[in-house]
């Protein structure tokens, strides 16, 4: 029959006479917030006398000790009891120290098993060194102190294995809570990018029609001009001549706007002249009266002073009537001293006054137009611009990238068109400004406009997409 021997007790060991041991337990002590549980040794032999002997040798050490004198009662003893190290001879019936150590990792991996030998049993400590995972083995008869420091040790070390357990498992606890904050925190930037997103479209939307109402009333401005002058559509093409001519001179697209708005409020301050004066042609102008005449730039200069959003166009306007050989009003600036838009807007203005005859008694074509640029390059004009021009005259370039428009009657019109040019009334009255996409209620306002007017609109839309692709192919 086996025999089942168990001494405990539940204080933390004390009293230890090696110093090590009580290093071991301050740092479990500092490492834990609990107090570490007492050790459990197993004591597997079949001679009782060392069992007894090997109590007699823990006992001050308060250590929990439990004892089978078989292999096979000890494996029936590690199935319900939790052990931190065994201590087995090697030499026992029916299943020796190294097939017992060899079969109790199975039941207790973690458990640190020492070896119990004679000197002549080499072969069979080297199998139980390698199949029972032995931490250290002890030769018969032992030395006691050699045998409580192994034991120490083998605690120690165990203590510092499940202390890594431990942390292992915090750190992978902590890393699993890490990743979760990550990915909540990935999910909040997300959320809050996507709210800065629709934001920033907003406010780019926003700023899209601020500039688009700000062009319009400027369109709006020049169309009071144009009128009072009897000139519609005159100002707008100016604006249109001097944004290409800056953009055939390589000029940023803001640069192009500032000229486009330039010639669009190159007139702005002919409101300030008499009616009498705005009827007569340039070239029929008397001397005093031509001096009243070119005023207008600085009226126009002070009259946009409040709009500091427009301070390079209003140095364009006050300077378009300089000459590139310096005998220009009102600074008489020469060459490059004249601001580039000012001298842009001046051969803008000057072509477009010679095409419909306000300059010249009778109206200009194309060519005549180029002859006299030509004729005044060096002495008005920029040569740099008014060969730029010229290319641009000759090549015939378009106002739009999408081809020649369409003209649609009103009755035609339907909602989504965009408009290719300015839609003005048969009196020259600016309705709506190019670019604009129709809606319904657009639609209906312009049929409604046309017949107040008694006469069809001029109305230019963009071709659709479908009928570009025809005509390319």
């Amino acid at each position: 029959m086996s025999e089942l021997q168990a001494n405990g007790n539940s204080t933390n060991p004390a009293g230890a006479p090696l110093a090590s041991s009580d290093a071991a337990n301050a740092a479990n002590a500092a490492v834990d917030t609990a107090a570490p549980p007492v050790p459990t040794l197993l004591l597997v032999d079949d001679e009782p006398g060392v069992i007894s002997s090997l109590k007699r040798l823990l006992r001050p050490l308060k250590y929990e000790v439990l004892s089978a004198n078989s292999g096979a009662a000890a494996l029936t003893l590690l199935e319900s009891a939790h052990v931190d190290v065994i201590v087995s001879d090697m030499r026992m019936p029916n299943m020796d120290g190294a097939e017992f150590l060899s079969r109790s990792r199975s039941l207790a991996p973690d458990t640190i098993r020492i070896l119990l030998t004679g000197y002549s049993e080499v072969d069979a400590v080297v199998r139980a060194v390698n199949e029972g995972h032995v931490y250290h083995y002890l030769h018969k008869p032992w030395d006691d102190q050699d045998l409580l420091l192994t034991i120490q040790r083998a605690l120690e070390q165990l203590g510092l294995q499940r202390k890594a357990e431990r942390l292992t498992a915090l750190l992978q606890e902590q890393n699993e809570k890490l990743s979760c904050f990550n990915q909540e925190l990935e999910r909040e930037v997300h959320a809050r990018t996507e709210e800065i997103r629709q934001t920033v479209m907003f406010l780019e939307g926003a700023q899209h029609d601020l500039k688009s109402n700000f062009l319009t009333m400027v369109k709006v401005c020049a169309n009071m001009v144009e009128m009072r002058c009897g000139l519609p559509g005159h100002s707008a093409r100016i604006g249109e001549t001097a944004r290409q001519l800056g953009a055939a001179l390589g000029l940023s697209d803001y640069a192009c706007n500032e000229l486009l708005m330039a010639g669009l409020l190159h007139g702005i301050g002919k409101l300030f002249l008499p009616d009498a004066l705005l009827k007569t042609p340039v070239a029929k102008l008397q001397p005093h009266e031509a001096k009243l005449y070119q005023l207008h730039p600085l009226h126009g200069q002070m009259a946009l002073t409040p709009v500091s959003q427009l301070s390079a166009v209003q140095t364009m306007i006050r300077h378009q009537y300089e000459r590139y050989d310096g005998r220009g009003t009102p600074d008489g600036l020469v060459g490059g001293l004249i601001p580039l838009g000012a001298r842009v807007l001046a051969l803008a203005r000057d072509a477009e006054d010679l095409r419909i005859g306000v300059i010249a008694p009778q109206k200009m074509n194309d060519a005549q137009i180029i002859s006299t640029v030509r004729a005044q390059t060096g002495i008005r004009y920029d040569p740099a611009i008014a060969e730029k021009y010229i290319e641009l005259l000759t090549k015939h370039a378009e106002l739009t990238p999408e081809g020649v428009p369409d003209r649609v009657d009103a009755s035609h019109l339907k909602e989504g068109m965009k408009l290719a040019d300015d839609l003005r009334t048969s009196g020259g009255t600016l309705l709506m400004t190019k670019g604009k996409v129709l809606s319904a209620e657009q639609v209906t306002q312009i049929r409604r406009f046309e017949i107040h007017e008694g006469e069809p609109f001029v109305i230019l839309v963009e071709r659709a997409a479908e009928a570009r692709k025809a005509e390319a192919a």
